[in-house]
């Protein structure tokens, strides 16, 4: 298949610094942070892959910060889907970014955000039976005045986008997941809104792009989803990893056998960690090449390569290449760090 005949465009930008999941992120991309066994990008992928093969997809990824290994991740484990790089210099928005891609922008046309994820069957967009104009996520929640919300018209399509409501009265929040089965009326919209600077809060968001493409007569239909699932910062990528090691991700009888590992499923345990008198679970993660001995790991991700040593953890993140030794408590450590007790 020529690259002029791809079944679907994939816009996601990620070229922020991802400041609130610090420590990790000063040395590697928020996209690329573990959950469940995967980084977030591949569970991101996964979805994707529900609307098309990716085989079929033009990646495009708008990168800055530490861009070169999100390159090397796509490289290494996507060599084969064709995947496009874009530098976004200045942080000015989400629609500056996404005009970075400018030239990938048309026809069926994904526009996703790499720190969000959600549990949804995607076919339905190529379906020429389901075909709609446009797609926009949604999450019913209780109070609305926290997030951006769309307001809907009996028809059942979306009229308006609106953030943070003072009322309650719209109750769809919006969860960052955009579909356009023309994404050059997308483009056309965002030229019109950075020609006109049409700024909030310093930023281009994508709302205000969208307004626009509604006020011009898009038909932008609502999708809800059940589950929506947060990765921006520690404490949300726990609950996700909580959630995604119970639903699906659980490898716990792969190592049923061993009688010097204390199991507490579900956990996600990488074939080639070393894990010796422990007690690992419920919802622990132990990556590739980690190092395990006369611990405890509950609730928590271990990243790869890692060293847990007489150490009970709880709700913790630790990074990859860390060695932690006779502690106990809940931590937050980034990659190549050494943190030991008495």
């Amino acid at each position: 298949m020529t690259a002029n005949n791809k079944t679907l465009n994939v816009v996601i930008p990620m070229a922020g610094f991802g400041t609130r999941m610090r420590p990790h992120t000063w040395s590697k991309p928020k996209p690329l942070v573990n959950v469940a066994g995967k980084t977030v990008l591949d569970h991101v992928l996964d979805i994707v892959s529900t609307a098309a093969n990716l085989d079929d997809c033009r990646l495009a990824f708008i990168v800055g910060y530490l861009g070169d290994q999100i390159r090397a991740h796509m490289a290494e484990h996507y060599p084969q889907v064709e995947t496009n790089f874009y530098v976004q210099e200045k942080m000015l928005g989400q629609t500056h970014a996404i005009a970075m891609a400018r030239q990938q922008m048309h026809g069926p046309t994904l526009v996703l955000f790499s720190d969000t994820l959600v549990i949804d069957d995607m076919s339905f967009l190529l379906d020429p039976a389901q075909r709609e104009e446009g797609v926009i996520w949604v999450k019913q929640v209780e109070d609305p005045r926290r997030f951006g919300v769309v307001e809907v018209a009996d028809d059942g399509f979306v009229t308006d986008i609106i953030e943070k409501p003072d009322s309650m009265e719209n109750d769809l929040a919006v969860v960052g997941y955009y579909y356009f089965d023309k994404g050059e009326d997308l483009m056309a919209a965002i030229d019109t809104q950075l020609n006109n600077k049409m700024i909030t809060k310093g930023e281009y968001y994508i709302a205000d792009a969208m307004k626009l493409m509604i006020d011009n007569g898009l038909k932008l239909r609502p999708k809800e989803v059940d589950i929506w699932l947060d990765a921006g910062v520690p404490e949300t990528v726990l609950e996700t990893n909580h959630y995604l090691l119970g639903h699906g991700q659980n490898n716990a009888d792969q190592f049923s056998d061993r009688d010097d590992i204390s199991l507490t499923p579900p956990v996600y345990i990488h074939s080639s960690a070393k894990i010796s008198n422990s007690k690992i679970g419920p919802h622990a993660v132990i990556e590739a090449g980690c190092q395990i001995e006369g611990s405890e790991i509950v609730d928590s991700v271990v990243e790869k390569e890692a060293i847990v040593r007489n150490a009970k953890i709880v709700q913790s993140l630790v990074g990859e290449r860390a060695s932690v030794s006779n502690l106990n408590g809940r931590f937050i450590i980034g990659d190549d760090s050494l943190v030991k007790g008495d």
